[in-house]
């Protein structure tokens, strides 16, 4: 068995690329699935303020229940899978690829400093949101004046 990669002749190389372009871009102009080729996860912002932290989880096209966002210790893992069938044609499709879609994102939580019983998620606009709050000890306090005797 060889790992040298196979020469193709460039005669027969021309109708499999044809059949490649004319199969995956000429009918899909949205690209509306993954790949085999291309692996996606989606973009997360992570802003903190004096009282939380918000994390943005970049996912359109996606519904509320697609997502299983879990908290293990002080472990946050957000999830995703969701396979689209598409049943209205039933038959004489000349190329039909499954549309299967699953992502995986794990984020270790500051144990000392996140109350993580107020972990507040929503979904809107394609953006998953997710609030985890701090601890009332570790919540930065805004400048006191003190005052002289």
């Amino acid at each position: 068995m060889s790992l040298i990669k196979n020469r193709r002749n460039p005669v027969s190389a021309i109708p499999a690329l044809v059949n490649d372009f004319i199969g995956r871009e000429l009918f899909n102009w949205d690209n509306s699935h993954f790949s085999s080729t291309q692996t996606t996860v989606p973009a997360v912002n992570i802003l903190e303020s004096p009282d939380n932290f918000e994390v943005e989880v970049a996912a359109p096209g996606m519904e509320k229940q697609d997502f299983k966002i879990q908290l293990e210790n002080n472990t946050l893992t957000i999830s995703s899978q969701k396979e689209q069938s598409e049943q209205e044609h039933a038959g004489n499709y000349t190329r039909r690829e499954f549309s299967y879609q699953s992502f995986h994102r794990t984020f270790l939580l500051p144990r000392d400093v996140v109350n993580d019983e107020g972990i507040a998620a929503r979904y809107e606009n394609g953006v998953l949101h997710l609030i985890i709050p701090k601890k009332e000890e570790v919540k930065q306090r805004a400048p006191r004046l003190i005052e002289i005797n």
